[in-house]
């Protein structure tokens, strides 16, 4: 099943794709949701990021290859830092360039979704307490990051585009994730290259805060990040579940 947010001219709702259209559905993906009757031609909705998370936990460093500069071993245990939901960004909505930063890079990641309230659960349950995965770009403004100032380089508005759907019968330890720019590939690579897992970064995560229905976990991005320029189009590409493009622009 893949899941989406969508709006048309009369609301906003929540459905599934089948084929070149979408399904409507009642209540949300995160209590009763039931398929109804009405369809829509996915080109005359617009889609939405897919979910409107409390919090979005990205783990660092965390694919094989792109460990940490300055140790460029693995990490003993992930590093994870925190985007506001403010960051956020649906399929096709533009990724402002702030003014604050000369340097702003793309990082696809693989994302995974939350269903249930989810604390203290062992790795071995973790896939009890996820809907699905989708599309996560860690933009980052690199300069910032740098000089250490983290919470700066990654909580510019549109900072955190996500999508296009919920994806919630795939395998997480083993899809293909790739970047383009204008065409070109810039990132390649697959969650098997993960150095930590997707149930063990939730699991250790679920340790030190309450993950929340709808809240959203990137699991890290491979080598190959790289500068993003005004009038540039990013596009992420996961197997399984689709393309998140997003064009680059000055507010």
């Amino acid at each position: 099943m893949q899941i989406v947010r969508f709006k048309t001219d009369t609301n906003m709702s929540y459905g599934v794709l089948e084929g070149g259209d979408i399904v409507e559905y009642s209540g949300t993906p995160w209590g009763p949701f039931r398929r109804g009757r009405r369809c829509v031609p996915l080109k005359r909705a617009v889609l939405l990021a897919p979910t409107v998370p409390s919090k979005i936990v990205v783990v660092e460093h965390n694919h094989r290859g792109h460990e940490a500069p300055a140790a460029r071993t693995a990490p003993a245990e992930p590093h994870f830092h925190l985007k506001p939901p403010t960051s956020l960004a649906g399929p096709d909505d533009p990724i402002l360039y702030p003014p604050l930063s000369q340097l702003v890079e793309h990082g696809a990641g693989l994302a995974v979704v939350i269903k249930r309230r989810c604390r203290n659960v062992p790795a071995e349950r973790v896939r009890e307490y996820v809907l699905g995965y989708t599309c996560l770009n860690d933009v980052t403004a690199r300069d910032l990051a740098s000089k250490g100032l983290w919470l700066r380089a990654k909580a510019f508005d549109t900072f955190c585009p996500l999508g296009p759907c919920i994806a919630t019968d795939i395998d997480p330890d083993a899809a293909a994730v790739e970047t383009f720019v204008n065409g070109g590939l810039r990132q390649s690579s697959s969650t098997k290259e993960l150095i930590f897992p997707t149930d063990e970064i939730v699991a250790l995560i679920a340790q030190v805060m309450t993950l929340l229905p709808g809240d959203v976990v990137a699991t890290g991005t491979p080598a190959g990040v790289g500068p993003l320029e005004p009038g540039d189009r990013v596009e992420v590409r996961i197997e399984g579940i689709g393309s998140l493009k997003n064009p680059v622009v000055k507010p």
